[in-house]
Protein backbone atom coordinates (compact mmCIF):
# COMPACT_ATOMS: atom_id res chain seq x y z
CA UNK A 1 0.00 0.00 0.00
CA UNK A 2 1.23 3.35 -0.94
CA UNK A 3 1.49 5.79 1.16
CA UNK A 4 -1.46 7.87 1.97
CA UNK A 5 -1.63 11.65 1.76
CA UNK A 6 -1.69 13.94 4.98
CA UNK A 7 -4.80 15.79 3.30
CA UNK A 8 -6.58 12.74 3.86
CA UNK A 9 -6.24 12.97 7.59
CA UNK A 10 -6.94 16.93 7.78
CA UNK A 11 -10.20 16.90 6.01
CA UNK A 12 -12.19 15.82 8.45
CA UNK A 13 -15.05 17.39 7.30
CA UNK A 14 -15.09 15.34 3.98
CA UNK A 15 -17.49 12.55 4.12
CA UNK A 16 -16.21 11.20 1.18
CA UNK A 17 -12.86 11.71 1.26
CA UNK A 18 -12.55 10.37 4.94
CA UNK A 19 -14.31 6.73 3.82
CA UNK A 20 -11.64 6.71 1.30
CA UNK A 21 -8.85 6.95 3.69
CA UNK A 22 -10.68 4.34 5.56
CA UNK A 23 -11.22 2.10 2.88
CA UNK A 24 -7.45 2.30 1.60
CA UNK A 25 -6.50 1.53 5.38
CA UNK A 26 -8.35 -1.79 5.33
CA UNK A 27 -7.57 -2.50 1.90
CA UNK A 28 -11.30 -2.90 0.80
CA UNK A 29 -11.24 0.46 -2.06
CA UNK A 30 -12.74 -0.95 -4.89
CA UNK A 31 -10.32 -0.78 -7.90
CA UNK A 32 -11.12 -1.29 -11.21
CA UNK A 33 -10.40 -4.80 -13.14
CA UNK A 34 -9.10 -4.85 -16.46
CA UNK A 35 -12.27 -6.22 -19.00
CA UNK A 36 -11.75 -9.42 -19.49
CA UNK A 37 -11.34 -9.59 -23.30
CA UNK A 38 -7.90 -7.64 -22.46
CA UNK A 39 -6.76 -10.12 -20.18
CA UNK A 40 -7.40 -12.94 -22.57
CA UNK A 41 -5.89 -11.10 -25.65
CA UNK A 42 -2.49 -9.96 -23.60
CA UNK A 43 -2.21 -14.35 -22.38
CA UNK A 44 -2.53 -14.67 -26.09
CA UNK A 45 -0.14 -12.46 -27.13
CA UNK A 46 2.82 -13.35 -24.18
CA UNK A 47 2.06 -17.29 -25.25
CA UNK A 48 5.47 -18.16 -26.58
CA UNK A 49 3.43 -20.41 -29.49
CA UNK A 50 1.53 -17.26 -30.43
CA UNK A 51 0.96 -16.26 -33.84
CA UNK A 52 -1.02 -13.58 -35.67
CA UNK A 53 -4.11 -16.24 -36.73
CA UNK A 54 -4.23 -17.40 -33.42
CA UNK A 55 -4.65 -14.43 -31.76
CA UNK A 56 -6.62 -12.96 -33.80
CA UNK A 57 -8.86 -15.68 -33.12
CA UNK A 58 -9.14 -14.33 -29.69
CA UNK A 59 -9.00 -10.77 -30.59
CA UNK A 60 -12.29 -11.92 -32.72
CA UNK A 61 -14.45 -13.08 -29.69
CA UNK A 62 -15.59 -9.55 -29.35
CA UNK A 63 -16.89 -8.00 -32.71
CA UNK A 64 -16.33 -4.47 -31.94
CA UNK A 65 -12.82 -4.56 -30.65
CA UNK A 66 -11.89 -6.60 -33.69
CA UNK A 67 -14.06 -3.57 -35.97
CA UNK A 68 -11.18 -0.71 -34.04
CA UNK A 69 -8.27 -2.50 -34.40
CA UNK A 70 -9.35 -2.68 -38.43
CA UNK A 71 -10.21 0.97 -38.15
CA UNK A 72 -7.10 2.31 -36.50
CA UNK A 73 -4.84 -0.23 -38.85
CA UNK A 74 -6.05 2.12 -41.68
CA UNK A 75 -5.48 5.56 -39.88
CA UNK A 76 -3.03 7.79 -40.12
CA UNK A 77 -1.29 6.38 -37.42
CA UNK A 78 -0.34 3.57 -39.23
CA UNK A 79 -0.04 4.59 -42.98
CA UNK A 80 0.02 1.55 -45.27
CA UNK A 81 -0.44 1.38 -49.41
CA UNK A 82 -3.09 -1.48 -49.02
CA UNK A 83 -6.45 -1.36 -47.15
CA UNK A 84 -6.58 -3.71 -44.77
CA UNK A 85 -9.94 -5.92 -43.98
CA UNK A 86 -8.82 -8.38 -41.63
CA UNK A 87 -8.05 -9.32 -38.11
CA UNK A 88 -4.95 -11.03 -39.05
CA UNK A 89 -3.98 -8.07 -41.31
CA UNK A 90 -4.40 -5.52 -38.77
CA UNK A 91 -2.06 -7.50 -36.15
CA UNK A 92 0.12 -7.56 -39.41
CA UNK A 93 0.32 -3.57 -40.16
CA UNK A 94 0.01 -3.11 -36.07
CA UNK A 95 2.66 -5.43 -34.16
CA UNK A 96 1.35 -7.90 -31.23
CA UNK A 97 2.94 -5.55 -28.10
CA UNK A 98 0.78 -1.99 -30.02
CA UNK A 99 -1.92 -4.44 -30.62
CA UNK A 100 -2.21 -5.06 -26.60
CA UNK A 101 -1.70 -1.64 -25.95
CA UNK A 102 -4.65 -0.73 -28.23
CA UNK A 103 -6.66 -3.08 -27.03
CA UNK A 104 -6.16 -2.55 -23.68
CA UNK A 105 -7.24 0.88 -24.67
CA UNK A 106 -10.27 0.10 -26.31
CA UNK A 107 -11.73 -2.07 -23.50
CA UNK A 108 -11.23 0.33 -20.95
CA UNK A 109 -14.30 2.25 -21.42
CA UNK A 110 -16.27 -0.40 -19.40
CA UNK A 111 -14.38 0.47 -16.38
CA UNK A 112 -15.98 4.31 -17.02
CA UNK A 113 -19.72 3.33 -15.52
CA UNK A 114 -21.69 5.10 -13.02
CA UNK A 115 -25.76 4.76 -11.97
CA UNK A 116 -26.77 8.41 -10.46
CA UNK A 117 -27.42 10.97 -13.06
CA UNK A 118 -24.95 12.84 -11.14
CA UNK A 119 -22.03 10.89 -11.19
CA UNK A 120 -22.72 9.41 -14.50
CA UNK A 121 -21.97 13.04 -15.44
CA UNK A 122 -18.61 13.17 -14.30
CA UNK A 123 -17.69 9.78 -15.05
CA UNK A 124 -18.51 10.42 -18.84
CA UNK A 125 -16.38 13.89 -18.85
CA UNK A 126 -13.65 11.81 -17.10
CA UNK A 127 -13.64 9.45 -20.05
CA UNK A 128 -14.04 12.56 -22.93
CA UNK A 129 -11.14 14.13 -21.12
CA UNK A 130 -8.71 11.25 -21.21
CA UNK A 131 -10.02 10.27 -24.81
CA UNK A 132 -9.18 13.45 -25.82
CA UNK A 133 -5.94 13.65 -24.11
CA UNK A 134 -5.32 9.89 -25.54
CA UNK A 135 -5.80 11.36 -29.12
CA UNK A 136 -3.35 14.00 -28.31
CA UNK A 137 -0.54 11.87 -27.36
CA UNK A 138 -0.83 8.96 -29.94
CA UNK A 139 -0.81 11.87 -32.67
CA UNK A 140 2.00 14.01 -31.06
CA UNK A 141 3.81 10.83 -30.56
CA UNK A 142 3.42 9.77 -34.36
CA UNK A 143 4.95 13.44 -35.29
CA UNK A 144 7.72 12.84 -32.37
CA UNK A 145 10.63 10.67 -32.59
CA UNK A 146 11.23 8.03 -29.76
CA UNK A 147 7.61 7.03 -28.89
CA UNK A 148 5.08 4.66 -29.96
CA UNK A 149 1.88 6.27 -30.33
CA UNK A 150 -0.38 3.51 -29.15
CA UNK A 151 1.82 3.47 -26.05
CA UNK A 152 1.12 7.12 -25.45
CA UNK A 153 -2.36 6.55 -26.09
CA UNK A 154 -2.83 4.13 -23.17
CA UNK A 155 -0.76 6.19 -21.14
CA UNK A 156 -2.85 9.56 -21.77
CA UNK A 157 -6.19 7.30 -21.38
CA UNK A 158 -4.81 5.79 -17.93
CA UNK A 159 -3.33 9.35 -17.00
CA UNK A 160 -6.98 10.23 -14.40
CA UNK A 161 -7.41 6.26 -13.39
CA UNK A 162 -7.39 7.31 -10.22
CA UNK A 163 -10.54 9.00 -10.42
CA UNK A 164 -12.56 6.72 -11.30
CA UNK A 165 -12.45 4.34 -7.39
CA UNK A 166 -13.89 7.89 -6.02
CA UNK A 167 -16.47 8.52 -8.81
CA UNK A 168 -18.07 4.74 -7.90
CA UNK A 169 -17.59 5.15 -4.47
CA UNK A 170 -19.93 8.15 -4.48
CA UNK A 171 -22.09 6.69 -7.09
CA UNK A 172 -22.27 3.62 -4.34
CA UNK A 173 -23.28 6.15 -1.28
CA UNK A 174 -24.47 9.08 -2.52
CA UNK A 175 -24.58 10.15 1.56
CA UNK A 176 -21.45 10.67 1.61
CA UNK A 177 -21.26 13.80 -1.00
CA UNK A 178 -22.94 16.84 0.78
CA UNK A 179 -21.35 19.12 -0.99
CA UNK A 180 -20.20 18.96 -4.79
CA UNK A 181 -17.04 20.31 -3.85
CA UNK A 182 -16.01 17.84 -1.59
CA UNK A 183 -15.93 15.54 -4.69
CA UNK A 184 -13.30 17.35 -6.46
CA UNK A 185 -11.12 17.87 -3.22
CA UNK A 186 -11.61 14.16 -3.00
CA UNK A 187 -10.57 13.22 -6.60
CA UNK A 188 -7.68 15.98 -6.15
CA UNK A 189 -6.26 14.26 -3.54
CA UNK A 190 -6.86 10.41 -4.63
CA UNK A 191 -6.32 10.29 -8.00
CA UNK A 192 -2.53 9.76 -8.00
CA UNK A 193 -1.83 6.96 -5.07
CA UNK A 194 -5.03 5.41 -6.09
CA UNK A 195 -3.77 5.62 -9.90
CA UNK A 196 -0.78 4.02 -8.76
CA UNK A 197 -2.42 1.27 -7.14
CA UNK A 198 -4.40 0.29 -10.07
CA UNK A 199 -2.38 0.40 -12.25
CA UNK A 200 0.01 -2.19 -10.02
CA UNK A 201 -2.59 -4.06 -9.60
CA UNK A 202 -3.31 -4.06 -13.98
CA UNK A 203 0.69 -4.96 -13.67
CA UNK A 204 1.55 -2.26 -16.10
CA UNK A 205 5.03 -0.49 -16.82
CA UNK A 206 6.55 1.16 -13.72
CA UNK A 207 6.72 4.13 -16.58
CA UNK A 208 2.91 4.42 -16.34
CA UNK A 209 3.42 4.50 -13.05
CA UNK A 210 5.79 7.69 -13.33
CA UNK A 211 2.76 9.45 -15.87
CA UNK A 212 0.14 9.21 -13.28
CA UNK A 213 2.05 10.77 -10.60
CA UNK A 214 3.41 13.75 -12.85
CA UNK A 215 0.64 14.19 -15.42
CA UNK A 216 -0.36 17.23 -13.49
CA UNK A 217 3.43 19.03 -12.97
CA UNK A 218 2.92 21.34 -15.40
CA UNK A 219 6.76 22.75 -14.60
CA UNK A 220 8.48 19.16 -13.86
CA UNK A 221 12.33 19.59 -14.21
CA UNK A 222 13.48 16.00 -14.70
CA UNK A 223 17.13 15.19 -16.13
CA UNK A 224 17.44 13.06 -19.36
CA UNK A 225 14.98 12.84 -22.34
CA UNK A 226 11.49 13.52 -23.18
CA UNK A 227 9.29 10.63 -22.29
CA UNK A 228 5.75 9.83 -21.62
CA UNK A 229 4.94 11.58 -18.85
CA UNK A 230 6.60 14.83 -20.72
CA UNK A 231 4.13 13.79 -23.43
CA UNK A 232 0.90 13.49 -21.35
CA UNK A 233 1.32 16.78 -19.42
CA UNK A 234 2.10 18.49 -23.00
CA UNK A 235 -1.34 16.85 -24.50
CA UNK A 236 -3.25 18.05 -21.33
CA UNK A 237 -1.88 21.62 -22.02
CA UNK A 238 -3.02 21.13 -25.56
CA UNK A 239 -6.76 19.60 -25.12
CA UNK A 240 -7.06 22.98 -22.79
CA UNK A 241 -7.25 25.26 -25.52
CA UNK A 242 -10.34 26.87 -26.31
CA UNK A 243 -11.65 25.91 -23.02
CA UNK A 244 -11.45 28.38 -19.77
CA UNK A 245 -9.19 25.45 -18.27
CA UNK A 246 -6.24 27.08 -20.34
CA UNK A 247 -6.13 30.51 -18.51
CA UNK A 248 -5.53 28.30 -15.13
CA UNK A 249 -2.35 26.56 -16.78
CA UNK A 250 1.22 27.72 -18.08
CA UNK A 251 1.42 28.19 -21.88
CA UNK A 252 3.07 25.82 -23.91
CA UNK A 253 6.39 27.12 -24.24
CA UNK A 254 6.80 27.40 -20.37
CA UNK A 255 6.91 24.13 -19.62
CA UNK A 256 9.82 21.59 -19.65
CA UNK A 257 7.91 19.06 -21.39
CA UNK A 258 7.41 22.04 -24.72
CA UNK A 259 11.03 22.54 -24.25
CA UNK A 260 12.17 18.63 -24.55
CA UNK A 261 9.46 17.88 -27.18
CA UNK A 262 9.00 20.67 -29.29
CA UNK A 263 11.75 23.26 -28.60
CA UNK A 264 12.09 25.81 -31.37
CA UNK A 265 8.36 25.48 -32.12
CA UNK A 266 6.42 28.81 -31.24
CA UNK A 267 3.35 27.78 -29.10
CA UNK A 268 1.06 29.32 -31.48
CA UNK A 269 2.90 26.73 -34.38
CA UNK A 270 2.32 24.13 -32.08
CA UNK A 271 -1.05 24.74 -31.55
CA UNK A 272 -1.71 25.42 -35.42
CA UNK A 273 -0.44 21.72 -36.01
CA UNK A 274 -2.09 19.90 -33.73
CA UNK A 275 -5.19 21.31 -33.18
CA UNK A 276 -5.51 22.57 -36.77
CA UNK A 277 -3.78 20.49 -39.31
CA UNK A 278 -3.89 17.00 -37.34
CA UNK A 279 -6.98 17.70 -35.80
CA UNK A 280 -8.85 15.37 -38.21
CA UNK A 281 -6.30 12.73 -37.30
CA UNK A 282 -7.15 13.69 -33.72
CA UNK A 283 -10.72 13.07 -34.07
CA UNK A 284 -10.19 9.60 -36.07
CA UNK A 285 -8.55 8.14 -33.05
CA UNK A 286 -10.94 9.78 -30.62
CA UNK A 287 -13.51 8.38 -32.10
CA UNK A 288 -12.32 5.52 -32.20
CA UNK A 289 -11.85 5.50 -28.15
CA UNK A 290 -14.68 7.02 -27.48
CA UNK A 291 -17.84 4.65 -29.94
Amino acid sequence: MSAIPAAFKEDAHNPLLRQCYQDLRAEKLVLPTLPEISLKIRKAINDEKANNARIARVVQLDPAITARLIHIANSPLYPGRKKIESCPEALTRIGLKAAQHLITSFALKSVFTAQSPQIRKRMNALWAHSGYVAAICAVLAHKLRGFDPDRAMLAGLVHDIGCVPVLTLADRHPGLLDDPAQLDTALQALRTPVGVLILRQWDFPKDFEETVRHAEDWLLERPGPADYTDLVILAQLHSFVGSLEVHKHPHLDQTPAYRKLLAGQSATELSQDVLDRAKDDIWQVQHLLLA
